[in-house]
């Protein structure tokens, strides 16, 4: 059965937001990796920052799904003939299993396109959120964060025909800061959320922070397939045996307040990816790293690298005296900017 939207009203249905993340650890959330590693206990780090997608859903024209988005030319199809493999291909399929249709689906993201910082996977889990309110006509203030992340993940790894990790749809889920631990419950994957920073207290860390968009789009499917790929062939494996334990120590030290502590391990993983895959930064990747290691603190590509974003972590002083000189690098790119890094105590939110 097909749910058309079209003779709701023209004005917005619902609006749904969720914020995007930079990460450490990434790919320890997939089960090839986390399967084979479960015995050295791989988790994953990352921060939700405010920098929102926001999807609205309004009616449209009877029978067809619209879908317009930052960076990418404006698409529309009926609901049975939407191609999975288009570029906004996860978002047709995400409104097809709804059966909904007759909607105008407008994805405002406040990051980059394909600047790494998980947008697609968080404007999927806004979408569903959406769609279920839409659907349901539930007028419960919350979401459920939990059904938005799984359903969101399933649809998403099902289109990529590869195993995909989680923690994008979970930071964007349920915000904040979190190390997320990868652990098997009753022989099935499942995971623990250790929150590191309260909510109340999110914004104290800010100041220890800084987001870097490089000015080029990230391609992460030939990164993340190049890992996991050489990972099932046997190869660098005491490389990820390192990484799980430079990211559990990483965690630690940011737990126990030691950014400087963090900041040493943040750059050990960073140094391990790079020796698997030279090609994960390009030479204004390389620079920043550089120079956030000269001012003693952490640098790291957000999600699979490649192009798009890079952070820092450090204490607030020695990022203060970074902040000018990653400006200076990124100046050097048309689109290279520093962006607005300030920690999404919120996940999924029902605006409208």
């Amino acid at each position: 059965m097909t749910t058309d939207a079209s003779g709701n009203c023209k004005s917005a249905l619902v609006t749904v937001s969720a914020p995007c993340r930079v990460d450490l650890g990434g790919t320890l959330d997939i089960s090839s990796l986390y399967y084979p590693l479960a015995h050295l206990q791989p988790c994953t780090f990352n921060i939700a920052l405010e920098l929102r997608t926001r999807v609205q859903v309004r009616a449209a024209a009877p029978g067809r799904i619209r879908v317009s988005s930052r960076g990418f030319e404006t698409a529309e199809f009926s609901i049975d003939k939407a191609p999975f493999s288009h570029p906004l291909g996860l978002i047709f399929a995400i409104a097809a299993f709804f059966r909904t249709d007759g909607i105008h689906i407008d994805i405002d993201s406040a990051s980059p396109p394909r600047s790494a910082l998980g947008g697609s996977s968080v404007a999927a889990v806004a979408l569903v959120a959406a769609l279920s309110r839409l659907r349901g006509g539930t007028k419960e203030p919350a979401p459920d964060r939990l059904a938005s992340v799984l359903l969101a993940h399933g649809i998403e790894q099902g289109l990529a025909g590869v195993p995909c990790g989680m923690q994008d749809q979970l930071a964007a889920a349920y915000g904040g800061v979190n190390a997320w631990h990868w652990t098997l419950d009753k022989g099935r994957p499942g995971w623990r959320r250790q929150v590191l920073i309260p909510p109340e207290n999110a914004e104290k860390i800010n100041t220890n922070l800084l987001v870097a968009y490089c000015g080029v789009p990230h391609e992460s499917k030939d990164i993340n397939g190049t890992w996991i790929s050489r990972f099932l062939d046997g190869h660098d494996r005491p490389w990820w045996q390192q990484i799980v334990a430079a990211t559990r120590e990483f965690v630690d030290a940011f737990a126990d307040g030691d950014m400087a502590g963090a900041a040493g391990w943040m750059n050990r993983e960073t140094e391990l990816r790079r020796r698997i895959t030279p090609h994960v930064v390009d030479e204004v990747g390389a620079a920043l790293i550089d120079a956030a290691e000269t001012q003693n603190c952490g640098a790291r590509f957000t999600g699979a690298g490649g192009g798009g974003c890079l952070w820092a972590l450090g204490p607030a002083d020695a990022i203060a005296l970074l902040r000018p000189q990653w400006e200076a690098i990124v100046s050097g790119r048309t689109d290279g900017d520093i962006l607005e890094a300030r920690v999404a105590a919120q996940g999924l939110h029902v605006e409208s």
